[in-house]
């Protein structure tokens, strides 16, 4: 705990009677067992009348996920989890409870047309409160230049990821939509109300075609014997359900792969650093 930061370990000390308060005010009671995330809390619960929710508590220092209350507020249950209420200076909502079942387990073709179905649903206009995403990349790519020329990430895909994020943070287009910002296969859960849901947005004005590099760098363990070909079958299944600019998703990918490249490498993982090199030399002809 106490590596992540003292914001975080005090917000870990608040947290039971946080949880405990807005279970109390919102009338709820508790139906499961608990769960989390990387920076959340999700407890299982009824409301008075019986109906079947999720309580989300989100680290109040997590800033990517700052907005996400008022991207489901936006949304309102088309292509992401319907939010009930919210108490955003707590970081707390109330949401509708989908199934625990994902698209791990899915053929990966399959699901990325799930996932790229959901795209038009949540890519509406941007909105003025949230980030966007060009703020981020312009921050990130920074890094970049600290890279030694020896370093795990060859020298020539940083320059290339470097040159395509100078020219799309400057396009407009960039920025013009909502995007969910980690839309992927553990990020869409199945339910009653519709077939397939998003959930757990970071939510930015951005670019659709910014989406698609995490359906390519999870479940990379399914490559075997095939590396260069999976991925590319994927992202060809992507751009085309989506009804993506080839190129366009092809810098977005190469430009995020860097990026991850890069932190993976600070972090001495080895194995993830490897994935996201690969991943951007195989979209490339």
């Amino acid at each position: 705990m106490s590596e992540r930061g003292p914001d975080w370990a005090a917000w870990v000390d608040r947290l039971p009677r946080l949880a405990t308060d807005l279970m109390a005010e919102w009338g709820l009671r508790r139906d499961g067992w608990s769960m989390h995330g990387y920076a959340s809390l999700v407890v299982p619960a009824l409301t008075e009348d019986d109906e079947s929710v999720v309580l989300k508590v989100t680290f109040d220092g997590d800033d990517e996920s700052e907005h996400e209350a008022l991207a489901l507020r936006h949304w309102d249950g088309r292509g992401a989890v319907r939010m009930i209420r919210a108490d955003p200076s707590r970081r707390a909502m109330l949401l509708e409870r989908l199934h625990a079942t994902d698209l791990r387990d899915v053929w990966d073709i399959e699901a990325c047309e799930v996932v790229a179905g959901l795209w038009p649903l949540l890519h509406v206009p941007a909105l003025p409160q949230l980030r966007p995403v060009t703020a981020y990349v312009e921050r990130w790519i920074a890094g970049l230049q600290r890279l030694p020329g020896n370093g795990p990430v060859p020298r020539r895909l940083v320059q290339q990821a470097t040159s395509l994020a100078a020219d799309l943070v400057a396009d407009p287009d960039s920025t013009r939509c909502v995007i969910h910002g980690d839309l992927h296969y553990y990020n869409v859960l199945a339910s009653d109300r519709e077939p397939w849901l998003a959930i757990d947005p970071k939510p930015m004005n951005g670019d659709p075609h910014y989406e698609v590099a995490p359906m390519l760098w999870n479940r990379s363990e399914e490559w075997v014997g095939d590396v260069r070909g999976g991925i590319r079958r994927r992202f060809h299944a992507l751009v085309d359900a989506g009804g993506l600019d080839e190129d366009r998703a092809r810098d977005w990918v190469v430009v995020r792969e860097v990026l991850g490249a890069h932190w993976a490498a600070e972090l001495g993982d080895t194995e993830a650093t490897t994935t996201a090199v690969t991943v951007a030399k195989a979209v490339q002809d």
